[in-house]
């Protein structure tokens, strides 16, 4: 795991805040808010998680048969509080093979969503959500629409919104995705719950 906070937008290094800037910076990508070295998948964990973060932290529960908890990742610092959140699980694909899956919250503008996607800017795009949605989930009890979002070819990536924040479902390898398509995700928000969620082995997406 990496020891060091890094670019939301490009996994990149990072300058400290110093005497003439609190600010985390990014030689490309300028001040941004800082991606921490990822959470192992335990409950204390979680519990920083649910404790930190602004925005959501979305888990699908019931976890999908075989699925586990495989670590978490947040954007942020003591200061600003999680400005995103990252779940990751790991689980039978619908084919064969094992896959993989990160949920992702966060705040316009953050980026990593879009940096996990492979994509260039800090959100899906402009027009993304132009035609019908690609997928329909359940958040906190209510259908949430999910566009397909091109990425790298090795990756399934859907956005939508969920409670003013982007929602990003990303899936290794591609055709892990049709679970999105075709499972009846339902995505609670773990702040409000308190759940014996069963872990898995670390996740390397989150070192992306």
């Amino acid at each position: 795991m990496r020891a060091a906070p890094t670019c939301p937008r490009c996994f990149g290094p990072l300058h400290g805040p110093n005497a003439w800037s609190s600010a985390y910076r990014c030689d490309t990508h300028g001040d941004v808010l800082p991606y921490q070295p990822p959470r192992p998948p335990t409950g204390e964990a979680l519990e920083a998680m649910r404790k930190g973060s602004v925005v959501p932290v979305w888990l699908p529960w019931p976890l999908p048969a075989g699925w586990l908890v495989t670590g978490f990742g947040e954007v942020g610092d003591q200061r600003t509080g999680a400005r995103a959140s990252v779940v990751a699980l790991s689980g039978p694909s619908l084919t064969e093979g094992p896959a993989d899956m990160l949920v992702i919250a966060e705040e316009p503008g953050v980026g990593l969503g879009a940096a996990f996607a492979g994509l260039g800017g800090s959100d899906p795009g402009t027009g993304f959500d132009a035609g019908p949605p690609n997928a329909k989930i359940e958040v906190v009890g209510h259908p949430c629409p999910l566009w397909c979002v091109p990425g790298e070819s090795d990756r399934a990536v859907y956005a939508g919104e969920a409670l003013g924040n982007w929602l990003w479902t990303i899936c290794w390898p591609a055709d892990a995705g049709c679970m999105i398509a075709l499972a009846e995700l339902s995505l609670i928000d773990v702040r409000d719950h308190d759940l014996d969620v069963p872990f898995g082995a670390f996740s390397p997406r989150l070192d992306d």
